[in-house]
């Protein structure tokens, strides 16, 4: 019979397991340790600074303003049209043409209507004749009275038929109205126009009045007379003045506005009926503003509040100064040992330091600064989502926010 051995383990593969197992532990204590100096050194460093772009609060003149959106109207215009119906003749106006009053603009066929005319022309100069003879036969009572006051009667008749026959032809002509200019004109002679079509349009341009509405609340700064300025987007950079002319005497029951009209002196005929403008109305007298563009206010539940930009030498004496004179209390225990932590920052570096402001009226981009800042004091306009009191910055200003008081939509 044979007899089986069991094998062991040999110490070679024990010994090779061992060793693995201390070098995996001390690369674990080796990697502790260099995290926890990783660590140590990342705090002995400073934060870097924040990037924030900045702008010094100043002093403007504000000129109070009413604001809304108009929409422009001649001082006169009309669609000019015939009440009767005819054929054209005669087209004696182009298009875009500057016509005077009485001018003639369109004649349609009046052959038969003049023609008329000139029968009861006719026939009035008889009455006429035989008028006059009838009152030398009534004065040597040839005639009785009433066949006088019947030829008397019969002369006032055809002389109407004449007056309303010279109405019959001037309907047959189209007249302007008033001086302007004219529109687009698409009638040619030959056409047929029934009664009501549409001809041409005149309107005088010169002046022009342009109409807005404005809420309940601004009536009592209203008066006729106040300055206005349009603004149009088809003329960027150019500015139209006039004036209020005037206030209608009641307010619209549904939208609670009140409707105003202004007229404003277009010598070059630029401005055309219907175009949409900005109006601003001169509110009062100019009233002088510490201003900041509204991006440097940070809107809170609490209050509005800006970052100042300081060096860390000042924040501290200010910090300093709004402490000083507080005791501490008689039982206060000595302070502890401040925990180790990153260097001081230097002196000369620049820091922020929020602050409560009482913010005014605004004009475009910028904001009226009333309380909590001083002319010339830099304050921080963007960037403040990463801000705190204390926190070094580096300025950089190669990109500002919109700081217009009258800003203009930029189309991409």
């Amino acid at each position: 019979m044979q007899t089986r051995v069991e094998e062991k383990p040999s110490t070679t593969k024990r010994m090779i397991v061992m060793v693995v197992g201390v070098l995996l532990l001390i690369g674990v204590i080796a990697g502790i340790k260099v995290l926890s100096i990783m660590r140590m050194i990342a705090a002995s460093k400073p934060p870097p600074p924040a990037v924030v772009s900045t702008s010094k609060a100043n002093y403007q003149d504000w000129q109070p303003e009413l604001r809304a959106v108009g929409t422009l109207r001649a001082v006169r215009g009309a669609d000019l049209a015939l009440d009767i119906a005819g054929l054209v003749t005669r087209v004696n106006v182009k298009s875009g043409d500057e016509v005077r009053e009485g001018q003639l603009l369109l004649q349609l066929r009046d052959s038969e209507d003049i023609a008329l005319l000139h029968q009861l022309e006719a026939t009035a100069a008889l009455a006429d004749v035989t008028f006059a003879r009838a009152r030398d036969q009534l004065a040597v009572q040839v005639i009785s009275k009433a066949d006088y006051d019947q030829t008397a009667a019969d002369l006032k008749a055809k002389h109407a038929a004449v007056t309303q026959q010279e109405v019959n032809v001037s309907k047959k002509a189209l007249r302007a109205p008033f001086s302007g200019r004219a529109g687009i004109v698409t009638i040619n002679p030959g056409t047929y126009l029934n009664s009501g079509t549409t001809i041409v349009t005149l309107q005088q341009l010169d002046p022009i009045y342009v109409d807005f509405h404005l809420p309940q609340k601004d009536l009592a700064q209203l008066r006729t007379g106040q300055k206005v300025a349009l603004r149009l987007d088809a003329f960027p950079g150019r500015t139209f003045a006039g004036a209020v002319s005037a206030i209608s005497p009641k307010v619209d029951t549904d939208t609670r506005n009140v409707q105003v009209e202004a007229k404003v002196a277009n010598p070059d005929r630029v401005l055309t009926p219907g175009m949409f403008t900005n109006v601003s109305v001169d509110a009062g007298a100019q009233q002088r503003y510490l201003t900041l563009p509204q991006t440097a206010v940070v809107y809170n539940p609490y209050g509005e509040t800006v970052f100042e930009v300081l060096t860390k030498a000042e924040a501290d004496k200010r910090q300093a100064a709004g402490t000083a004179g507080d005791d501490p209390p008689k039982d206060a225990k000595p302070a502890k040992k401040a925990a180790k932590g990153p260097p001081p920052v230097p002196p000369e570096t620049l820091v922020v330091q929020q602050s409560f402001v009482t913010t005014g009226p605004k004009r475009g981009d910028q904001v009226a600064i009333l309380k909590g800042l001083k002319e010339g004091t830099e304050v921080v306009t963007s960037g403040q989502i990463k801000l705190k009191s204390g926190v070094p910055v580096r300025i950089d200003n190669s990109v500002q926010p919109a700081d217009s008081p009258n800003p203009t939509p930029q189309e991409q």
